[in-house]
């Protein structure tokens, strides 16, 4: 007989049996899940992200279906096992000897979706995927989603842009982060200062430390107190006291 395929009941029973009430209620404090928080109302069973990926593994076959319905669940758990299964169904349909563009390419319609239907809805689920997904889809192709993307109100949309391009920086380009960042200047939200600033930090680190300064020439006055702090955090202190005097 045939196995049966694995389900998105089966990977919620996974994460149930390793559940921890207290840890729970310490994740819904981390995640800021309080009134008018920008997690608000979501809900944990108190599963450490490892234990998560470790479920997740044991899961690898998940149907796309499945991976949908654990995305639409409102346990924050079931959406990070589901991005982590995501993440490695799409790595296994870029590898040479497996690449499938047509498989891909439903891959990322679907994560999109998501996205856009608010299941992508904190910064630790877009920082797991955006990069493994949407990065690696547009390092050969033009890029005019990320922009789109910013474009939007929400926080979400707006922090996947920044964090797909993560990928391009690993490959050494950072012209898109440099685009994207000038476009984000004027957002003060927390979560989007972090994650350019993040961004910014990384050109300066993985590719070329003069790129970032003269990113930094041009933009340091108008960028937010923490996306600068977070831009400047490797430089040298004379060089870090110089932008964040600005």
């Amino acid at each position: 007989m045939t196995e049966a395929a694995p389900t998105a009941a089966d990977v919620q029973s996974a994460l149930r049996a390793i559940a921890n009430p207290a840890d729970a209620i310490q994740l819904q404090r981390f995640f800021k899940t309080g009134p008018g928080e920008y997690g608000e109302g979501d809900v944990f069973l108190g599963v450490r992200v490892p234990a998560t990926r470790g479920v997740a593994k044991s899961f690898a076959a998940l149907p796309l279906d499945e991976i949908d319905a654990l995305l639409d669940s409102g346990v924050h758990e079931d959406r990070l096992a589901g991005l982590i299964i995501l993440n490695a169904t799409f790595a296994r349909a870029s590898k040479p000897k497996t690449f499938d563009d047509a498989a891909r390419a439903e891959m990322v319609d679907r994560y999109l979706a998501a996205v856009r239907r608010g299941r992508v809805n904190n910064w630790d689920l877009v920082d797991v995927s955006a990069e493994n997904i949407i990065g690696p889809w547009l390092l050969d192709k033009p890029r005019e989603l990320l922009f789109d993307l910013a474009a939007a109100e929400s926080l979400w949309e707006r922090r996947v842009a920044l964090l797909s391009t993560f990928a391009f920086i690993k490959s050494g380009d950072a012209t898109t982060t440099f685009e994207l960042s000038e476009y984000l200047l004027d957002d003060r939200r927390e979560l989007i200062q972090k994650a350019l600033g993040w961004m910014l930090r990384e050109v300066g680190k993985r590719i070329d430390q003069q790129l970032l300064t003269g990113f930094l020439d041009k933009h340091a006055a108008a960028l937010g107190r923490t996306a600068l702090s977070y831009a400047t955090e490797h430089l040298d202190p004379a060089v870090r006291a110089h932008y964040r005097a600005k």
